[in-house]
């Protein structure tokens, strides 16, 4: 079963998102046979690489709020991160563009290392004070995880998965997204910001449960026709795509909150 995630490395709710779907996994009997799929957004795509602005004047800044308020949000969300194990060094926060961010974790992706680029970007981020837009800073985490320092220095100083963003943004934008964390599971459910972990589990069982009945509707379906009969028109045998009606689609994507699941 594939998890695809719409995520940002600056985005606080994307880091707490990842952990609460990670303490989900942990209790799910199937996790073996999860595979998952980072998709770039940018909150901001138009800042700097490097503002030279703290994180609490940026956030009142373009929020229209008083560094008072930007700070005290800033507080409520370290504390919820606190609260699943994670370290949110707000004070030291250097917020800015993470185009080239994103970019790296695709290349991370060509190596099976996307998840680890996220978690350790993010960490670098949220926990050490890193500045994300700055180069030599990418280069440095990038070899960490264990990508060729030749590959990453190629790739930053060039233009390099520039369409793959761009294609998980237009993506994005196709289906509906508006904000992250986003969370599609198996093509047929969504999950949208931080939920408790508890949305998460039920979100993969429910999932699960709706991917082993089509997939056993699909066998009956195979076994009732010949082989020349061709799978139902628009689609896989079984299978749905990710979209909205408003998007110019036919199909549907289900959605799962803190309250409950509908496919």
């Amino acid at each position: 079963m594939k998890i695809d995630i719409w995520s940002d490395i600056v985005c606080p709710f994307c880091v707490i998102g990842k952990r609460h779907l990670e303490l989900a996994l942990e209790n799910f009997e199937h996790a073996d046979d999860v595979e998952i799929v980072w998709h770039s957004y940018e909150l901001d795509p138009s800042i700097e690489r490097e503002p030279g602005r703290t994180l609490v004047d940026t956030i009142a800044t373009k929020y229209g709020i008083s560094a008072e308020q930007s700070a005290a949000s800033q507080r409520d969300v370290a504390a919820r991160a606190v609260a699943v194990g994670l370290t949110f060094n707000w004070q030291d926060a250097k917020y800015g563009n993470t185009f080239d961010a994103h970019r790296l974790i695709h290349l991370a992706a060509h190596h099976g290392l996307a998840t680890a680029a996220e978690t350790r970007l993010m960490h670098a981020y949220f926990t050490e004070g890193v500045s994300i837009g700055d180069v030599d800073e990418l280069q440095r985490l990038g070899e960490e995880i264990g990508l060729p320092a030749d590959d990453v220095r190629r790739v930053l100083a060039g233009d390099e998965f520039t369409q793959d963003v761009r294609a998980d943004e237009a993506a994005a934008r196709q289906i509906g997204i508006t904000g992250v964390p986003f969370f599609v599971l198996d093509e047929r459910l969504a999950v949208s910001g931080a939920q408790p972990v508890e949305t998460f589990e039920r979100a993969l069982t429910q999932a699960w449960r709706a991917r082993m009945t089509t997939s056993d509707a699909a066998a009956t379906y195979g076994a009732s026709t010949s082989s020349n009969d061709a799978a139902p028109a628009g689609r896989d045998a079984g299978t749905e795509s990710v979209g909205h009606g408003r998007a110019g689609t036919n199909t549907h994507l289900g959605t799962c909150d803190a309250d409950h699941c509908a496919i």
